[in-house]
């Protein structure tokens, strides 16, 4: 049987006792769900969390490839754009004019 008595709480506690061997015993029953509670929901927390943090990796290496991707055809359309404007510069500067002019037009 274990006894609590204010001595070992501190001074003006009052004097309690419980036996936890008692098979009756709502203290120690109560303790034992609420840590079977507590531990199903942490496990269940874990497991969410897990799920999401795998998630988010998925994610984000699927976007740090699209990223790549964009960084590539990038590369490509200023050489494609550089070869061309190469090639013809008369053509090049004529449509950079004509952008220009409805950019203007569109801003105003």
């Amino acid at each position: 049987m274990t006894t609590i008595t204010s001595s070992s709480i501190g001074p003006g506690s009052a004097t309690s006792s419980f036996d936890e061997s008692r098979p009756g015993n709502a203290s120690a029953e109560g303790l034992t769900n609420a840590s079977t509670a507590v531990d199903r929901i942490a496990t269940g927390a874990h497991h969410a969390v897990d799920r999401i943090a795998a998630a988010a990796n998925s994610a984000a290496d699927h976007w740090n490839v699209k990223g790549e991707d964009l960084l590539a055809a990038k590369d490509r359309w200023a050489q494609v754009c550089s070869s061309y404007v190469k090639d013809n510069p008369l053509t090049a500067l004529g449509i950079a004019a004509a952008v220009g002019f409805l950019i203007s037009r569109w801003v105003r």
